[in-house]
């Protein structure tokens, strides 16, 4: 792989991992479009830090306020909002580890491009139906283990190519009455354990491997995914109460639509 490609490669993945448009489908669109290699498992290692690293700073203040939150609740003996938050966080992980444990080989049998195509387009109306149902009055955070386990579980199923990880866990938020802000707020934070758990499943089986690793094209990747992902984040978060998921439906049709066009021809 160029330099250049690498380079291409971070920035789609920083730019779609937290946006509710599918990373695996757009990182198929290089090799269908221009016949790019495989980007490898080392450079797929080094992007999922890179936009590991991305919602860690971005959020480094609301995590710092969880741990001290949790740090008195464990001092007091009780339970408070830090604590709650991080129990529900926990609790919405459980699901996805089970899967990404028991149904590997599974999901990466749906790897395929009418899957890809299918998922991309049934889940961007999903998606565009849980948005009009918004309220004004809405959430603003998860309150109870019922609502963290269903977005758990809808997060179980991101796996399948063209799902979209934040695209299904804020679709769920959505059908469980919270705002837009809170539904991805707990989305992103989710995606630190899970992020970092499949970078380090990942590592494991980097290890076992004999392929040499190009260090700075790896630098490459962290570097440009996490930038990319940084303002992301940022420009996201600050968009989606004035102009809601809908633009992200219609991109999402519109790419299952190319790709399907593209696999057919």
């Amino acid at each position: 792989m160029e330099w250049w490609q690498a380079l291409v490669l971070a920035l789609i993945q920083g730019l779609t991992e937290f946006l509710p448009i599918s990373s695996s489908a757009h990182l198929l669109l290089p090799s269908m479009l221009l016949g790019w290699p495989d980007q490898g498992l080392a450079f797929d290692v080094a992007v999922h830090f890179g936009t590991l690293s991305a919602v860690v700073v971005y959020f480094r203040q609301d995590l710092w306020a969880l741990t001290r939150g949790a740090w008195t609740a464990l001092g007091d003996r009780s339970m408070n909002e830090s604590s709650w938050e991080i129990a529900y966080l926990g609790l919405a992980t459980i699901p996805a580890v089970f899967v990404g444990f028991a149904l590997n080989d599974v999901m990466d049998s749906l790897r395929t491009v009418p899957v890809l195509v299918t998922t991309t387009i049934v889940f961007a109306l999903l998606l565009g139906y849980a948005d009009r149902r918004v309220e004004p009055r809405a959430k603003t955070r998860v309150a109870s283990w019922q609502v963290a386990l269903i977005i758990g579980c809808a997060q179980a199923i991101a796996p399948i190519p063209g799902t979209s990880r934040s695209g299904i866990t804020i679709t769920a938020g959505l059908l469980l009455g919270l705002s837009r802000h809170a539904a991805a707020r707990f989305s992103f934070l989710l995606s630190i354990p899970i992020i970092f758990g499949a970078a380090l499943l990942k590592v494991s089986e980097l290890l076992v491997t004999e392929t040499a690793v190009d260090l700075p094209l790896m630098l490459l990747g962290v570097g440009v995914a996490a930038l990319s992902a940084y303002a992301c984040i940022a420009v996201f978060l600050r968009l989606i109460e004035a102009v809601g998921m809908m633009p992200f439906v219609i991109y999402r049709l519109i790419l299952g639509a190319v790709l399907g066009a593209l696999w057919w021809t």
